[in-house]
Parts: structure tokens; sequence; C-alpha cells
């Protein structure tokens, strides 16, 4: 399969590109740091993988639109990861406003520069290749979180975007799917100083959305006991809801000086 993966440098897009690279994928990768996206390249190759792996800001649609033509040329993309995301921290006005950026925009210019693509007709892509997105949300995206405003909020859009396109583009043999996942081991929660109940390593959380993707599960939101916490908590009356928010310890501890 012709697999496309951005933020593939760290966390759960890097695990996917390995995961892919075992079951013999051609990778087209992306990531912001040259460093640790060659370091995962390295590695999908000596599993047997063809990858090409580019520095691209995907806040950039010029930048994001021009990769993707040039992968697409190389070979016609049958799966496109979603994936890059960051965390806001400190909710202050530049983090917040990066946030949005690149949760919202960047994933914007992926999704979109994808389906323009997977419409176009090609005479290179086989009879019954697969046409699918796969956007990274979160669980974060379930609800209202006092914790992480803006990270909740950009995650809450791609889950009810990315659902809701599942619905308008099924009749054109599109699939879409969404990820929404818990606490897993990436540069984000390496910075957390929250608890983190039923943390993950990346490995396995790559694992369960690739046999969900192929299996074409709309939503794959994991574990179910988080997915259960925050849908109760999103379902509860706001005033409830809001209570409750005040007594959840913040991502990122302040610091005092």
């Amino acid at each position: 399969m012709n697999t496309l993966i951005t933020g593939a440098s760290s966390g759960i897009g890097a695990a996917l590109a390995v995961a892919c690279a075992q079951r013999g994928d051609t990778l087209f990768l992306c990531g912001r740091d040259r460093a640790r996206l060659d370091a995962v390249a390295d590695d999908c190759r000596r599993r047997g993988a063809t990858v090409r792996a580019d520095v691209v800001d995907v806040a950039d649609r010029a930048a994001v639109e021009a990769w993707m033509d040039a992968c697409h040329a190389c070979a016609p993309l049958e799966r496109v990861f979603s994936n890059a995301g960051v965390g806001t921290g400190i909710e202050d006005e530049a983090n917040v406003r990066a946030t949005f950026a690149i949760n919202v925009g960047g994933n914007l210019n992926v999704v979109l520069k994808a389906l323009a693509l997977f419409r176009q007709p090609d005479a290179r892509r086989a009879a019954d290749g697969v046409r699918q997105i796969v956007l990274t949300a979160s669980i974060a995206g379930y609800g209202p979180l006092k914790s992480c405003p803006a990270y909740a909020a950009t995650k809450s859009c791609l889950k009810t975007w990315g659902l809701s396109l599942r619905g308008m583009l099924a009749p054109e043999g599109i699939r879409v799917s969404v990820v929404c996942p818990g606490f897993v081991r990436s540069r984000i929660t390496d910075r957390n100083t929250c608890p983190m109940p039923f943390f993950m390593e990346a490995d396995r959380a790559a694992r369960i959305i690739l046999a969900r993707t192929d299996r074409n599960t709309g939503l794959i939101a994991f574990p179910w006991p988080m997915r259960l916490a925050t849908w109760l908590l999103a379902s509860l009356p706001f005033r409830v809801n809001e209570w409750i928010n005040r007594l959840l310890p913040d991502k990122i501890a302040p610091r005092r000086d």
C-alpha cells in the first residue's frame, strides 16, 4: 500500500511508519525535525520499506500541496494519515494560535489535498485500491477540558469534521476514519505532569489503529475506559461537567519561581 504519514518524526506517527514498513508499504513521511525524521525513515528502510522523507510544515498550504503532489507522482496515494499535531502547553496567545494553525489548519491542508488527489482518475491505481484518510484527533476532543482548552477544541473540531466527512464521502468510495487515542507516549505526553491513566506505548497504539483502519472503522477511540469516562463527562449537564472539570489537574503544572 502507498501510505503517507504526517507528523512521522515522533509519537504515533513514527510508530505508524514502522508498523507500515513491516507490512511492506511504500512510505511518504513528513515531519518538522530533520534528525528525528531521518532516524524514523532509516528504521523503516532497515525493515525493507521504500521511503521518501521530507521536512514539511503542515501549516504551510503551498508546501503541503507541492509535497503531496510529488509523492502522488511517485506512487498513487492510497492511505493518508493526517497525524501532525501539537499540544498547547501554556495557554498564552502564541501557543493557542499555533495550536489552531497546526491542529486545525494543518490537517485541513492535508485532508483537502488528499481529497483532490483521490478524486482524480489515476490509471496507475489498482482497480480495488483503497482511498482512505485517517485523521488523528484525541480523547480530549470528547468534551470541554479546562486543563487544555485549545488542544481539546482543535481535537473536537477534527473529530466532528472527520466523522461528518465519512458520511459525505462514502458514496464516492473514499473512506475516512478518526482516531481518538488516550494518553500515548509522545513528545506531548513527555511534557505532562498530570496523572495519565491507561498510558499506552506508541507501538501498541499503532497496531490498534492499523487493525481498525484495515476494517474501515469510523471512530477509533481507545483505550475503552478512557473513552467511556470522557463520553460520560461530556454527556453530563454542563454545571456538573464544569464542577468536575474544576477538580482536574493541569496537564503541565505551572512553575513556581
